[in-house]
């Protein structure tokens, strides 16, 4: 064991924040770097999406190697295609951004990832940048980010559940899915149930009967049953709901993201009662998500009954 430490000495660890466009990824990183550093935690952003725009103090971006603008220009490829390019470039370049993560050892690591879905669920060449990041002793886990007003609608937060779970598959790394904007989650409409329904992703054939209650969603019954079955199948998506503007919901994404990566368990300068308050009740979310239900959902859950008795 001790060989294997000598050979891969422990980089740090970190986060690698996923999520599709809009999911709010970058002001998640923004976040957490805050509250790392409330937490006495030094914390730097890296910037690996050379699309967005350069976050503010981040130390290392994918930009100084090479940006999507230029990328389009000289090869006369649309964004899509320019993108896949830069990861490919940056899967093939790797050292440069070793020598770069190096300088920077012991440091909380926060990827900025790009957010086009097709990177976490068919091309390799961002779960495998990851994985070699791995390679190195840098331990992350991947923060998935997703938009919480999926949730008011069923054929979408279906989606979202298989896109979860494919990218989960895809990257293979310790992960965290993340509901995020949770304060506006009722502003494009009212949930069917009640919070952690979503967030535990409970009984999917009640949000089949839902579904299939829309004439237009009906002839597809079928097939949202079989792709329920595959989410509940798995077992491996749940949800932690998430507002930037509530601290202790980012420390509930942490915790869990602490416990995934093992720092919880160890490392140097921490006390023990720090441990213990990060590992202790890094699962259990139902408390939380109930106070998310109680604060942010204002209306009662419009059930399926409800829409029967409307009628």
């Amino acid at each position: 064991m001790a060989d294997i430490h000598e050979r891969y000495p422990l980089l740090g660890f970190g986060q690698a924040v996923i999520g599709p466009p809009g999911s709010g990824k970058s002001t998640y990183v923004r976040a957490m770097q805050s509250m790392l550093a409330k937490l006495g935690r030094k914390a730097c952003i890296v910037n690996l999406d050379p699309a967005g725009e350069d976050e503010q103090g981040a130390a290392v971006s994918l930009k100084e190697l090479l940006g999507l603008e230029e990328v389009m220009a000289e090869l006369h490829l649309g964004p899509n295609g320019a993108l896949l390019y830069c990861m490919e470039y940056l899967q093939e370049n790797l050292d440069w951004l070793r020598g770069r993560l190096q300088s920077l050892r012991g440091t909380y690591f926060l990827l900025d990832c790009p957010g086009q879905v097709e990177l976490y669920t068919h091309h390799p060449a961002l779960p495998d940048i990851l994985r070699r990041l791995g390679g190195w002793g840098l331990r992350l886990c991947a923060v998935h980010l997703v938009d919480s007003h999926y949730c008011t609608d069923p054929a979408k937060f279906i989606s979202v559940l298989c896109t979860s779970l494919s990218t989960m598959l895809h990257v293979e790394l310790p992960h965290v899915n993340v509901l995020s904007k949770m304060d506006l989650i009722e502003q494009y409409g009212r949930l069917a149930f009640n919070l952690d329904f979503y967030t535990e992703v409970m009984d999917l054939s009640y949000l089949v009967d839902h579904l299939t209650s829309d004439p237009f969603f009906r002839r597809h019954r079928r097939l949202h049953e079989k792709l329920a079955e595959v989410i509940q199948d798995y077992g491996l998506v749940t949800f932690i709901p998430l507002s930037i503007k509530d601290d202790e919901t980012l420390k509930q994404v942490l915790n869990s993201v602490d416990k995934a990566t093992g720092f919880c368990f160890g490392e140097t300068g921490q006390n023990l009662s720090n441990l213990m308050s990060v590992a202790v009740g890094a699962d259990f979310h139902f408390a939380s998500t109930l106070a998310f239900q109680e604060k942010y959902v204002e209306n009662e859950p419009h059930s399926v009954e409800e829409e029967a008795l409307d009628e």
